[in-house]
């Protein structure tokens, strides 16, 4: 189903869909492909939010820094010093972030309307992002593809083409409220360190003390790490004892942003490559040819115990 859901000041019109099975309630917006929505059942039955968002589309426009259920693009987390080398050529990107670049950049695909079109059981989102966006190179053509399947799983389908050579990595930025506080299980035993400014030294750590999540710990503090998850699948878990929900994460990404904000209920699961690397060749590619198809999956399955 979709219905009108406000406007922007240049009069551009978005929309909300909602989708519905399973259990489960999703509703997704045209502008930045935000997950607004998300409404699941507790243990005992009862029905409510999951997921953090606006009741209304200036609280977004006005909030723009949570990237609450955002589509993040063209390049999730973030690019060291805002530019990267590709084929002995140095792009410059928009700095957002200190010195880097985040999400994108200050005009990412987070606040930008796209076209959407009913899918089975679905919606899809596309836009294209034209050569020279935010700095990144080639333009590119890009649908996300938001579906829930019949026991009420949320599946995100992301897929991009491109005319030249450039970077992607996409992302979804929706934070995770199960009802009360969480526990949670991510199935890594590595993690990048970063420096002052959050981007990666290049290492590949052990986790150890209150980033060890492999068995499942309490959330207990601010978080702002990416994970090198270990081969197979699910690649994480969150748990809410109070109501007895479940968020199980399966990805065909290579990494897990968690993002955990004390001043916010709830937390973020961002798969994901890993931060800048297209400064880092040791890392899983980012790299995007013309010929080549950028495709990334992942499931948020909804469950109680």
């Amino acid at each position: 189903m979709m219905e009108f859901f406000g406007k922007l000041d240049d009069g551009t019109v978005v929309h909300r869909w909602t989708v519905e099975r399973g259990g489960t309630r999703v509703r997704v917006l045209t502008y930045g492909g935000v997950v607004q929505s998300v409404r699941t059942p507790d243990r005992d039955g009862k029905v409510s939010h999951v997921a953090l968002g606006f009741q209304e589309l200036t609280g977004y426009l006005k909030n723009p820094d949570p990237y609450f259920g955002a589509l993040v693009g063209r390049y999730a987390n973030r690019i060291g010093g805002g530019s990267f080398a590709l084929d002995g050529r140095t792009y410059q990107l928009t700095r957002n972030a200190g010195p880097n670049s985040l999400h994108g950049g200050p005009r990412g695909f987070d606040k930008r309307v796209w076209d959407a079109e009913p899918v089975e059981h679905g919606v899809r989102l596309s836009r294209v992002s034209p050569d020279g966006e935010e700095g990144f190179p080639g333009r590119l053509e890009v649908s996300v593809t938001y579906t829930l399947d019949a026991a009420g799983a949320l599946r995100i389908a992301y897929q991009a083409v491109t005319d030249a050579p450039t970077v992607v990595a996409l992302t979804n930025h929706t934070y995770w409220d199960l009802g009360g506080p969480h526990e949670l299980r991510v199935a890594a035993a590595r993690w990048t360190p970063t420096d002052s400014t959050g981007v990666p030294t290049g290492e590949l750590a052990p986790v150890a003390g209150r980033l060890d999540f492999r068995t499942g710990r309490p959330l207990d503090g601010p978080l702002d790490h990416n994970f090198v998850l270990d081969p197979g699948s699910p690649a994480a878990e969150l748990y809410a004892p109070a109501t007895g929900r479940t968020l199980t994460v399966s990805t065909t990404e290579p990494g897990l942003q968690v993002y955990a904000d004390p001043g916010l209920t709830g937390v973020a699961l961002e798969t994901q490559h890993f931060p800048d690397s297209p400064n880092r060749p040791e890392f899983p590619s980012t790299v995007l040819r013309p010929g080549e198809v950028y495709a990334s999956e992942t499931t948020y399955a909804f469950g109680t115990r």
